[in-house]
C-alpha cells in the first residue's frame, strides 16, 4: 500500500509543459516574453537579470514559476480581466502539473533540472498591474520558487516532469 508521502509526487506519466518563458530586467523595468532561455546552475535564467549578473545566487528564487491554470482564478478572484503572465513577472508559466504539491521536489525542464523550494508570495507591485484586490487574488496562487541543480535549455513547449527521488 503507497504511504500518503507515495501519493504526494505525480507518477511519471503525468507531465507538465512550459507555456511561456519572462525574463526580467532590473526591478521596474517591463518584463518580456522570449521563446528559449538557458537555466545556469546555482545562478538563474540566462536571459533574466540573474542570469546576466552571472554570479552564484544563493537565493532560493534563482527560477520562478507559476500555473497557467491558476492565471483565470486570480483574475477572477481580482474581478479583472485577463491576466498577463509577463505583468507577473514569474520566469516560467507551466501546465499540467501541480506545483504547490511539489515542494522539494526536483523537476526535469526542457534540459535543466531544477528543485522547487517554496511558495512565491506575491508583493505589493501586484495592485499596480492587476488591479485593486491583486495582491489579495494571487495569494496562495503566486507560484513556487527553484533552484537550478544543472544547467540546460528551456524552450516554450518543453516538458515538465518530476524526477523520481
Amino acid at each position: 500500500m503507497k504511504t500518503i508521502r507515495d501519493l504526494m509526487i505525480p507518477p511519471a506519466h503525468i507531465q507538465g509543459r512550459v507555456e511561456a518563458i519572462v525574463v526580467r530586467g532590473t526591478p521596474r523595468d517591463r518584463a518580456r516574453l522570449i521563446d528559449e532561455t538557458t537555466a545556469l546552475a546555482g545562478i538563474g535564467l540566462a536571459d533574466d537579470r540573474l542570469g546576466k549578473r552571472g554570479e552564484a545566487e544563493l537565493s532560493t528564487r534563482q527560477v520562478t514559476l507559476i500555473q497557467l491554470e491558476h492565471l483565470p482564478l486570480i483574475a477572477a478572484f481580482a474581478r479583472s480581466g485577463p491576466i498577463d503572465p509577463v505583468d507577473l513577472r514569474r520566469n516560467l508559466v507551466v501546465s499540467g502539473i501541480n506545483l504547490l504539491s511539489l515542494k522539494n521536489a526536483q523537476l526535469r525542464v526542457g534540459d535543466a533540472l531544477i528543485q522547487i523550494v517554496g511558495p512565491c508570495a506575491p508583493c505589493s507591485r501586484m495592485e499596480e498591474v492587476i488591479g485593486p484586490g491583486g495582491y489579495a487574488a494571487m495569494r496562495g496562487h503566486g507560484g513556487m520558487t527553484a533552484r537550478v541543480l544543472e544547467g540546460g535549455v528551456i524552450r516554450v513547449g518543453s516538458a515538465v516532469g518530476v524526477v523520481p527521488a
